[in-house]
């Protein structure tokens, strides 16, 4: 008799689908195997269009280079983000845009939105909200004081930014930090510790970082995610370490 129940597969829709992505990537299942070795950093072969026989090849579709300036002000740049010009416009959902005061002496920065997040219009909602609303308050904060955003601006499928877009998305967000030039940065989760600061997170905790913008310096912090201490309250312990260094860099 095995260990694992069976169940029934049909009604395995897209929800079900990507709830169990989630639980591989929470795993730490992040790519598939395959039987034979793969050179993944091996450019793609060209591949011939298919033309049918009698017909003409079409001729090829110019492609447009990816745009690298960004608005040079928070409202444009808030504006932008929602637009169709937004790496994830292509992605299911809705977007969501950043709160908080735009000279806001803290900036806090989470991978993406959560799923129950579009329904209420903001980042951070639900039972990870209130835990982080808990956080803040332990630090004398609330929302009405701290910048929120996040990297992706919609949720990517299973909660996993998408490696072609990552370098661009952790640029987008680097600009961010640099229009609201907060004294602090404090970067919940993973997906913020790589775009921000280039390392994971078990390695970012344990210390300030600072980083360099074009308008000058911000203190970086990263702790864990509210939905991680969620699932794992014994790290709140740690959690709590990081944010009194948060509350020391932004009394220096």
């Amino acid at each position: 008799m095995g260990a694992l129940s069976t169940f029934d597969t049909a009604p395995f829709d897209g929800a079900l689908a990507a709830s169990v992505l989630d639980w591989w990537h929470d795993a730490g299942v992040d790519l598939l195997v395959e039987d034979a070795p793969r050179d993944w950093t091996a450019p793609e072969p060209a591949r011939a269009p298919l033309v049918m026989p009698g017909q003409a090849p079409a001729a090829a579709l110019p492609v447009a280079a990816p745009a690298t300036s960004l608005p040079d002000t928070l409202d444009a740049f808030l504006a932008w983000r929602l637009s169709d010009a937004a790496p994830e416009a292509t992605w299911d959902g809705i977007s969501l845009t950043a709160t908080g005061p735009a000279d806001a002496a803290l900036m806090v920065l989470v991978d993406c939105p959560d799923r129950d997040d579009g329904d209420a219009g903001q980042i951070l909602s639900g039972a990870p909200g209130r835990l982080f609303d808990r956080m803040l308050a332990a630090m004398g904060l609330s929302r009405e004081t701290v910048h929120v955003a996040s990297v992706c601006a919609r949720r990517p499928i299973a909660g996993r930014t998408p490696a072609g877009v990552e370098t661009r998305l952790a640029e987008i967000a680097l600009h961010h930090v640099g229009l609201v030039a907060p004294r602090g940065l404090l970067l919940l989760g993973n997906a913020a510790s790589r775009a921000v600061l280039g390392t994971e997170l078990t390695d970012a905790r344990g210390h300030s970082h600072v980083i360099d913008h074009k308008s000058g310096k911000t203190n970086v912090v990263a702790t864990f995610h509210p939905r991680f201490l969620i699932e794992k309250p014994m790290a709140k312990a740690e959690s709590w370490k990081d944010l009194q260094r948060v509350m020391g860099d932004l009394r220096a």
